[in-house]
Formats: structure tokens, C-alpha cells, sequence
């Protein structure tokens, strides 16, 4: 039940409000709430009241008044017309409701219903809709939309006021571009979707094995994917190549993890001598409905031949698509394609993204028609309503449509392609790619940054830096010292309390009568870290991959590891974590490797090159409740059981025996940067670990509250444990991360940190980081799974000033279910929000949550496939071409190589961005201002005469060659130095308030324009002669001088661009003059009195802003006048 709190404090307890589509909505709760002392405890509520999910109930029915006669009748038609449209729209549609599926090995032909085809298609257009689109794309803008009504004006012979070219040509320029554009757009998408589909991969078959593409792969299929390819569909994983029926897969494109994960085998297929038993068997795997978890799956496996069999399925005997197989072969059979996949249903359609910059000047120009009609009105009033008045009104309205330039347009979309070839061609952040130029201008208004981890803000790339045993610390240079213990330890093992040989020490196994334990006696640093390194060496998830060093890509099978095989082999290893891989390459490292681990047993080398074999009885894997993993091995001579156990401080403190160093330690290490590990060991006698092993099996075979009563049985054991050591493992950061935040952070960007790892590694690397700052305190919030523990919980975060927020993605979907108001005004007034355990969906919706809640611009980051749909769901996207791929750098609207070029890509490129298109959109209206300006002097001086001032190629000149390339040469301006921008992030700021670009500033510009038009008009008609062609040459002579001035006041810094500009287009104007003369008569304009009056002219109507800037410059200095 999705419920909204209501604003209001004397609000009755069941006041009821209906509203069209959202059911029924109650203000406050109900009686039968689950917890009433809710009520008692203040809280922040929305606008709306509470949401039912059941749509119309019966009370809003009643209180509804009863139809009668005709009204009733109407309401039937209408009704019965509704229902035949909508059972048409969904036979059109045949889109059905996903079901649980039953699939039957290799027959296509039992399938229940029909499944989608098994194609990516990234296109937002094909052939027949591309030119619709495209144009309800642009003319759904009411500023492209009013050209398309002007030009098509001119086809009526009454309203033509000039040559059809003047106003077509802009247009089609226009649209050309964006179509062309568009166009390229799409085709490459189709190219990287064709590539994809067309993947060939090996199918089973009756025939045998062969070769299908990814777009003919159906449910049904059993389907080969070899190592490193890419899984095609989602499967369940049926058999490997692997001896030991697992296989590893790359999740990357998937979750963003780079780990590898671990699948398993059906063990009844497993078992099959031949791939081809497969075709012989009568079998199927029921499916669950398709989901968009990738972290879940529930499945059954059912052979029903004489050799019947069944088998519970897991995530963990899935191959989701976009996986790569990373060791051995793979065959699954494919339960679900195309649109039903996981990574498919993750994946958002990109949306097409509107500039702010753009909805702004869509707004002014509905003001500038609002004025263009407000002065043909007037223009009628004052001519009188005489004869066909409708006619002039419309005529009136054309002459000043330039109020409106269509050249606005054409600027604006030359200016951002000149803003992202500047942004491509930057030398200090090379292969960035704009692959969406038109919204670079939002990149200079952001106000949040949502990031990936993985790989964006680290290299996931674990380093081991310190263990610490209580008496004694290790790091850096005195890691020799730990070597030295450990040799001498397996050099001389009584030395370390060790049996002097290990093939002397009779088993324990079959011991009759428990042994007692050792004496406690006093450990010697030896004893200490022979302790502490052999646990890390077991305690983990870790499986070690051999290579060949001559072909380090192609995996050798090495099942039966002997000690003498050892040294032409290159080794790897790969678990669910990157911190156990950097533990165990540590213990390598100093000595005790790890050389061979299947699912029953693991084994260790010593320094000395003997191999020790242990026997894995039970694995107690890693959640994100326990923080905590452990495992129950048996040394295979002595028969020693032993249970390690490592985990998070903040639950390791409570189960290791006392000590009084623990606690301080790990706040060093964490103030450090360090990702801290508690290690502790149990030793257990053969009858306590057959006491536990019944006791935890027939836990786990409990139907009811088997989660609580596995725990129960293993917390048993989870006492008085002995503290061998804390270690930590620094998480490498990317290059200069921590000067990139402090420079977003100054520059008034807020940065979430949205991951799908564990709160423990997201918190940490927060810190290390320096995401969060040293004098910010971290509110870690709590787990809540319904709507009272939400409440509780918000109100105590409500009472943190200043503090980052720490949540878990599952906790954030029940507040946003409940408390979604509350909960985002909370959030948005955090420093820094993390969000961990994150899914793809949750990560896309946290910026749509933004956006709406804010109404400001967010920007999304990330490097891998999980992150796709956050970057086309922000208003900015940025894809970073990492080790995770260059999916969310195809995805991106900008592409950069490192986490460090985003600063200047924002606080320089987008700040430019922004002030430059600003600047010249302000500039180009002013120029269809000051010309309408003269339009109604003109047309009020000589009787209200519906005629046009300026005739032909004037008009197209002005806004063409004679005024453009100044114009368009203020993409070059700029206020302040890049190096200025990056030191002084404070000036980014000023940006986000939009002041560059109001309806202030867009007023000053009127005021400018009605001032300069009115004095230039005036002018002319005071100074000229008998002859009407003077007031052209002089107006119009007037008017062009004007414009450059005003583009050498507005430029605040000269490139030598801007020089050429001006000088080039005075140039074409002076020779123009000569050329064209129909409009200008040759020995009038070679006057002294052509000269003098032009010049008086425009000096009145320029002199008065110059001196007006120099004073607001000497006594109200912009911010930035003050650092440059």
C-alpha cells in the first residue's frame, strides 16, 4: 500500500478525498493503523494524503450522485466506446502479462505462449516513424512551431509581406540539421545493435551442434557459451566443462561488480556422461515469472523418465544475460529472451533530453508572441477597425514576427556544436566524447552528482596494508618481519606450539573420548602470526585460477595440483570479493599459498614447499545482516576441526573474547582509509561438531522461519572466540578523486554515492575519499521493513544537523513507499547521501526522484552496464570507458576517460556553456527587437501602413552576413580563465541560480533594444531628406554599426576571432553598398551628410550603455571582474 502523508495538523482521522487515477486518498491514518503511537511522534508530511491501492472503492462510489435520463445514456456510450478502444488497443499491442513458465529441454514446441524474440534494439525511431518523430521532436518547441505557422502564412497572397526564401531557408536550414543529425545518431545505434544480434553462438540439437545468432536463440534452446563470451539470454546453467560442475562468471555489465561470481550445475545434468543425454531425457525447469532482481531466482528442476529426479533451483544455477563466462564451458537451456531478460528490464528506454537553457528560451519566446500580438493589437486599435481589419491584424503580426528571430535557433544549435568540438579537442582531458550536444549548456547547472563506485570513484583494485595481533602491528616495510616469523614457525614447529611432525600426530577422528584442550600458555609472536595468516589463508571464498605463462588468456585444467607443477603456472585468483582476494594474495606473498580449492576441500603450500590438505565441513557465507563469513575446515593429518571466523568490528567485538585493543585499533586504521577485518578461530572437538552439523542440518531442512533458525544454530558457535588478528585493506582510489570532490564540493555540487556493494565498503570508501569530510559526522540508517520502524527511524535522522546519510537500497524503498516527500527533503539537505546495495532500477529512480522533488538538474556517472539506466534517467549523463566496458560510455550523452576530468568538464566547459549561450541568445533577440522596434515607428509615423521597412535581401542580410558572424563569435567569449574557473569552484554557483538567463535580464535587453530602435528611427526620419531611400540607407546603415558596437560591449574577453569577425562583416556591408543599388542611392551614401548623420546617430544610441557599464563595472563589479 502506497501511502503519501498530508500536510495539515487539525486534519480528520478519515477525511476522504477521491482524485481521477490515484484511488482513494486519506489525510491522515486510518483507525486500524499498525501502530497508533505513530501519531504522537511529529513528522513532515506531504501535500497529499494517504493513496489506497484498491482504485474506486465503494465510498467514493456513493458519495457520487446518481445520473439520470440522457446523462445516464451519454455515460454508457461513452463507456462502451472506451472499453472497444482499449480491447482494440491491446489486441494491437499483444502484450500480455509475464507467467511462471514450465520449459521443456530443446522443445520449442511445448511452450506454453509465445516469448519475445531475443533481440537488442537501442533505436528510438525506425524507418517509417524517424521523420515524424523527428519533427514532433522540434515542433513540439512553440519557438519552432511559430516559424512553421509564419512560413506557411506566406502561401496566402493576402498576408505575403516578403520573398518566401526569407522564410523557408531558416527553416530548412534548420531542420536539416537536426534531421542529419538524428539520423547519424540512429545509425550508429543500429550498427552496435546488429553487431550484438548477430553474435553466433553453438547450439544442441538432434542434428547435433550447430551455429545460431543471438537474435535466433529462443526458449527452449540448450545453448554453448564458451569462456569469455557473452551470455546471449538468460539460462539455467546445466553442465561446464569444469570437472567440478561450477564455473565462474564477470557480472560487470550486469551489478557492476568485477568480481567474479560462482554458478553451479544442476548436479543432475551435471552427472550426464554426454551433452547429447540432454536430448534423451524427459525433463524441464519451471521458471518463476520474469523479474527484474538479479539477485534472486526460484526454480525446480523435474526429470520425469524412470530415472526421476528433482532438484531446487537458485540465482546460483542461473547464467543471466549480459554475463561472460570467465572459466570453462557453459550449456544452459534458455528460459527466458529478449525484453524479458534481467539486464533488459534494468535497462530504462533512453529518454530525449531538453536543455534547461532550451525550455527557458521556449518561455521568453511565448513572451515575445504575447508581445508581437499585444502591439499588432494596439497597432489596429489606433489604425481604426475599417475594412477587412482580420486582414491587417495578421499582417501586423507578421511584420513583427522578427520580435521572434528564427536565427535564434540556427545560433544556438551552431553554438553547442562548437561547444562540444571544444570540449572533444581539450588537451588536459583527452577522449572525452559529446555524444548529446544539446545539452551541454546543463552541464554549467548541476546540482547533483550521482556516482557510481565501482570503478568511477576506486579501481577495485585491494591492496593489504596492516595487520595488527594485539602486542604487535605489521605494515610496509616491516611485512619481512612477518615472512621471517612464518619460516620459522614451519622450520621449527614446536617453536610455534605445532606438532613436531605432522604424519606422527595420530587423527582425531577416531578418537573415542574427547581430548582435553591444550594448556593456555603465553604466545610468542611467532605462535601469533603463524595463527593469524593461516586463518586468512582459509577463511574465505576464494578459488585459485591457473594460466599458462606462455598464453596467459587460455585457462589450463588443473584439477590435480602437484607440488612440482608449481612454477611454469601463473596463478589468479577469484572470489565474490575483491578485499578476500587481496587477504589471500597477501598470505601468498609472505609464504602460505593457496594452490588448489574445489567445494570439499582446500590446499595450502608452506614456505618450506610442503602441501597441507584441510577439508571444507561447512561455509557460512558473507550477507549484508551478519557482516560476517565463516568456515569449518578439518586438518586432514592431525583431524584438527577448527572454525575461523572474520567479519565487520561493529559484530566481531561482541563474539571475541575480551581485549582492550580492538575497539581503538580499528578506529586508526579507519582514519586511515582502511577497510578493517576482525579474524578469530574456535577449535572444536569431533562430538561438538557432530552436535552442531544435526542441529544445523535439520534447521535448514525447516519450512517455517529457516533463515532465523539457521542463525540461531550458527550464533551457538559464534562464542568466546579467540581474537587472532585486524587487518586492513585500503580500496585504491581513482587518480586525484579526492581533489575532484573537494572541487564539486566547493562548487556547491552535492555528490551522491550510489553502489551495489555492502554498507561496510561504501562507508569506508565514503571516508577515504573524502566524499564525506573530516568534520562531517556519518548517520548510518537503520534496516526498517515496514511503516512504523520508517517513521521512527526519519525522525531520528531528522534530528542530525549536517551529517551524510548511509542507507541501504531496500530501507530507502520503504521510506519512499511511505514517507516519499519526507524522506527526499531529509536527503536533498544532506552534504553527501551513499546508498548502497543499490539495484540499476533504484539507481534510475533515485534521479527521477531528484528531478522531481527539486526541480533542479542532476548528473549521473558511472563505468558500467548497472549504471546505464541512472545515466539516461539524469539530465546530464557521463560515462566513464573503464574495465567494466564501454556500455555506459555508449549510453552517456558525455564520455570522459577518468573520474578527475569531470571538474573541469563542469566547472569549466559547462560553466562556459551556459554564460556563452546565454550571451548570445540574449544578443540575437535583441536584434529581432531593435528591428521590430523600428517596424512600429516606422509603421505609426506613416499612418499605421501594414508595409515592411526593410524589403528583400535586407532582412536576410541582417540576420545573416552582416550581423552573424559577430554574433555567433560570443561562443568564444569567456569571463574568467580556466585555471581561474578550477581555483575559484566558488564562482559555479552563481550559475545554478540561473541569473545569466531571466526574465530580468531578458527585460533589461527590451529596455536596451526599444531605446536603441526608437533613437535610430527617430533619427533617420529627423535627418533625412525628401527622398524615402534615404531613410533606409540611413536607418539601416545605423542599425548594422549599432549591432557590432553592441557585441564589442558585450564581449568581456577579445579573441582574435572576434576581431576578424567585426572587421569582416563592416567590410561585406560597406561593399554591399555599392552592390545593391536599388535600396541605397551611390552619391547619398559618398556624402559628408550620409557620415556625419550615421555617426550621430549611432553614437547617441551607443554612447549611453558604454558609460553605463563603465560605472556598474567601477562601483558594482561582477564577482568574477575581481579575480581575473
Amino acid at each position: 500500500m502506497r501511502t503519501k502523508m498530508a500536510t495539515g495538523e487539525n486534519i480528520p482521522l478519515r477525511s476522504v478525498e477521491y482524485r481521477k487515477g490515484k484511488g482513494l486518498k486519506y489525510s491522515r491514518f486510518n483507525s486500524e493503523d499498525e501502530s497508533s503511537s505513530m501519531d504522537e511522534v511529529p513528522l513532515m508530511l506531504s501535500e497529499d494524503g494517504f493513496e489506497s491501492e484498491d482504485g474506486e472503492s465503494l465510498l467514493s462510489r456513493s458519495r457520487q450522485p446518481q445520473k439520470k435520463g440522457l446523462s445516464a445514456f451519454s455515460d454508457g456510450v461513452k463507456n462502451c466506446w472506451d472499453s472497444c478502444c482499449e480491447c482494440l488497443l491491446s489486441r494491437c499491442r499483444r502484450r500480455t502479462e509475464p507467467k511462471p513458465r514450465t520449459v521443456w529441454f530443446n522443445r520449442a514446441d511445448r511452450n506454453e505462449e509465445r516469448y519475445p524474440p531475443n533481440v537488442i534494439r537501442n533505436q528510438k525511431f525506425n524507418i517509417i516513424t524517424f521523420v515524424p518523430g523527428v519533427l514532433y521532436d522540434q515542433f513540439k518547441f512553440f519557438l519552432n512551431l511559430y516559424f512553421l505557422v509564419v512560413a506557411l502564412s506566406q502561401f496566402i497572397p493576402d498576408l505575403k509581406i516578403g520573398y518566401l526564401y526569407t522564410y523557408w531557408a531558416p527553416l530548412g536550414f534548420v531542420l536539416s540539421v537536426t534531421m542529419c543529425r538524428e539520423a547519424v545518431d540512429e545509425i550508429n545505434r543500429w550498427r552496435r545493435d546488429r553487431e550484438v544480434n548477430s553474435q553466433q553462438y553453438k547450439k544442441l540439437t538432434n542434428r547435433g551442434v550447430v551455429r545460431v545468432s543471438s537474435a535466433d536463440i529462443q526458449v527452449s534452446d540448450l545453448i554453448y557459451v564458451e569462456k569469455n563470451q557473452r551470455v546471449p539470454a538468460d539460462m539455467v546453467f546445466l553442465k561446464t566443462t569444469e570437472k567440478n560442475g561450477a564455473c565462474f562468471i564477470r557480472t560487470d555489465q550486469l551489478d557492476g561488480e568485477t568480481d567474479w561470481k560462482l554458478r553451479l550445475a544442476i548436479p543432475s545434468t551435471q552427472a550426464l556422461a554426454i551433452d547429447s543425454d540432454l536430448l534423451h531425457i524427459e525433463a524441464n525447469v519451471y521458471a518463476e515469472k520474469p523479474q527484474r532482481n538479479i539477485h534472486s531466482f526460484i526454480g525446480n528442476f523435474s526429470r520425469n523418465d524412470e530415472n526421476k529426479a528433482e532438484d531446487s533451483l537458485s540465482v546460483e544455477n542461473t547464467l543471466w544475460s549480459n554475463t561472460v563466462v570467465a572459466s570453462g564451458t557453459a550449456l544452459g537451456v534458455v528460459i527466458y529472451t529478449g525484453a524479458e531478460t534481467r539486464s533488459v528490464m534494468n535497462t530504462s528506454h533512453p529518454p530525449s533530453k531538453v536543455g534547461l537553457l532550451d525550455l527557458e528560451i521556449n518561455r521568453l519566446t511565448k513572451v515575445l508572441f504575447f508581445a508581437v500580438v499585444v502591439l499588432s493589437l494596439v497597432m489596429m486599435i489606433l489604425k481604426g477597425f475599417g475594412g477587412p481589419w482580420y486582414r491587417y491584424f495578421f499582417r501586423f503580426i507578421l511584420l513583427f514576427s522578427y520580435i521572434i528571430p528564427i536565427s535564434l535557433r540556427v545560433n544556438l544549435d551552431m553554438g553547442k556544436a562548437a561547444y562540444s568540438w571544444m570540449i572533444s579537442r581539450d588537451k588536459e582531458i583527452p577522449g572525452t566524447v559529446v555524444r548529446s550536444s544539446t545539452i551541454t549548456e546543463d552541464l554549467g547547472r548541476i546540482l547533483y552528482l550521482l556516482s557510481d563506485k565501482t570503478g568511477t570513484l576506486t579501481q577495485n583494485e585491494m591492496v593489504f596494508k596492516k595487520i595488527h595481533l594485539g602486542t604487535v602491528s605489521f605494515s610496509g616495510d616491516s611485512m619481512d618481519e612477518v615472512v621471517s616469523h612464518l619460516r620459522t614457525a614451519y622450520a621449527h614447529p614446536t617453536v610455534a606450539g605445532q606438532p613436531a611432525s605432522t604424519t606422527s600426530t595420530p587423527s582425531r577422528k577416531g578418537s573415542s573420548t574427547p581430548q582435553p584442550p591444550p594448556p593456555q600458555i603465553r604466545r610468542t609472536v611467532v605462535t601469533r602470526v603463524l595463527e593469524a595468516v593461516k586463518a586468512l589463508a582459509l577463511c574465505h571464498n576464494v578459488t585459485p585460477v591457473y594460466e599458462s605463462e606462455e598464453e596467459e588468456n587460455e585457462a589450463v585444467e588443473a584439477d590435480q595440483v602437484e607440488a612440482d607443477q608449481e612454477g611454469d603456472k601463473t596463478i589468479t585468483y577469484q572470489a565474490s570479493s575483491p578485499d578476500e582476494v587481496a587477504l589471500v594474495t597477501w598470505t601468498e606473498e609472505i609464504g602460505l599459498k593457496l594452490i588448489r580449492r574445489d567445494l570439499t576441500s582446500m590446499q595450502l603450500m608452506t614456505p618450506s614447499g610442503a602441501i597441507q590438505t584441510y577439508d571444507i565441513l561447512q561455509v557460512f557465507p558473507f550477507t549484508s545482516e551478519s557482516k560476517r563469513m565463516g568456515i569449518i575446515v578439518r586438518e586432514e593429518v592431525t583431524g584438527e576441526i577448527t572454525f575461523y571466523m572474520k567479519g565487520a568490528d561493529v559484530v566481531m567485538s561482541s563474539i571475541v573474547q575480551y581485549n582492550d585493543w580492538l575497539d581503538e585499533e580499528c578506529g586508526n586504521m579507519a582514519r586511515e582509509g582502511l577497510r578493517t577485518l576482525v579474524v578469530a578461530k574456535k577449535t572444536l572437538t569431533e562430538e561438538q561438531y557432530q552436535d552442531f552439523e544435526s542441529r544445523y542440518s535439520s534447521a535448514k531442512l525447516s519450512v517455517q522461519d529457516r533463515a532465523l533458525k539457521v542463525s540461531a544454530v550458527v550464533e551457538s558457535l559464534e562464542r568466546d572466540m579467540e581474537l587472532l588478528c585486524l587487518t586492513g585493506v585500503e580500496d585504491k582510489l581513482q587518480a586525484d578523486v579526492r581533489p575532484t570532490l573537494e572541487l564539486l564540493r566547493n562548487a556547491g555540487i552535492k555528490v551522491w554515492m550510489l553502489t551495489g556493494d555492502k554498507l561496510e565498503t561504501a562507508e569506508c570508501i565514503a571516508k577515504s575519499s573524502r566524499l564525506v569530510s573530516r568534520t562531517q559526522t556519518i548517520h548510518v540508517f537503520k534496516q526498517v521493513s515496514n511503516r512504523a520502524e520508517a517513521h521512527l527511524e526519519l525522525n531520528a535522522f531528522r534530528r542530525k544537523n549536517d551529517s551524510a546519510l548511509v542507507i541501504r537500497g531496500d530501507s530507502m524503498e520503504v521510506c519512499l513507499k511511505y514517507y516519499e516527500h519526507e524522506f527526499m527533503e531529509l536527503a536533498c539537505q544532506c552534504p553527501a547521501v551513499i546508498i548502497c546495495r543499490c539495484s540499476p532500477t533504484q539507481k534510475a529512480e533515485v534521479v527521477r526522484l531528484i528531478k522531481q522533488h527539486t526541480r533542479r538538474r542532476c548528473a549521473a556517472i558511472g563505468d558500467g552496464g548497472n549504471d546505464v539506466s541512472m545515466i539516461q534517467a539524469a539530465d546530464a549523463g557521463i560515462g566513464i570507458v573503464g574495465k567494466e566496458g564501454k556500455q555506459a560510455s555508449l549510453a552517456a550523452d558525455f564520455s570522459i576517460t577518468q573520474f578527475k576530468h569531470v571538474g573541469k568538464l563542469l566547472v569549466v566547459h559547462g560553466r562556459n556553456s551556459y554564460k556563452r549561450s546565454a550571451s548570445l541568445s540574449q544578443f540575437v533577440i535583441h536584434r529581432g527587437l531593435i528591428i521590430s522596434t523600428m517596424q512600429a515607428v516606422f509603421s505609426s509615423v506613416f499612418y499605421f501602413v501594414s508595409v515592411a521597412l526593410y524589403q528583400g535581401f535586407l532582412m536576410v542580410g541582417y540576420a545573416t552576413v552582416y550581423t552573424m558572424f559577430p554574433v555567433f563569435s560570443l561562443v568564444l567569449d569567456q569571463d574568467v580563465t580556466p585555471q581561474i574557473a578550477i581555483t575559484y569552484p566558488e564562482l559555479y554557483k552563481e550559475l545554478t541560480k540561473g541569473r545569466s538567463l531571466s526574465f530580468k535580464t531578458f527585460f533589461i535587453w527590451v529596455l536596451i533594444s526599444i531605446y536603441q530602435g526608437g533613437i535610430i528611427m527617430f533619427g533617420a526620419l529627423l535627418l533625412f531628406d525628401a527622398d524615402f531611400v534615404h531613410i533606409v540607407a540611413i536607418s539601416f546603415t545605423s542599425l548594422i554599426l549599432t549591432e557590432l558596437l553592441m557585441v564589442a560591449l558585450t564581449v568581456r574577453t577579445w579573441h582574435w576571432a572576434m576581431v576578424i569577425a567585426e572587421v569582416f562583416s563592416l567590410g561585406i556591408y560597406v561593399a554591399s553598398l555599392a552592390i545593391f543599388k536599388e535600396y541605397f542611392d551611390e552619391s547619398f551614401i559618398l556624402s559628408l551628410t550620409f557620415f556625419w548623420k550615421v555617426t550621430v546617430i549611432t553614437l547617441v544610441s551607443c554612447l549611453p550603455l558604454y558609460v553605463l557599464k563603465y560605472l556598474r563595472k567601477k562601483f558594482s563589479p561582477p564577482s568574477y571582474s575581481k579575480l581575473s
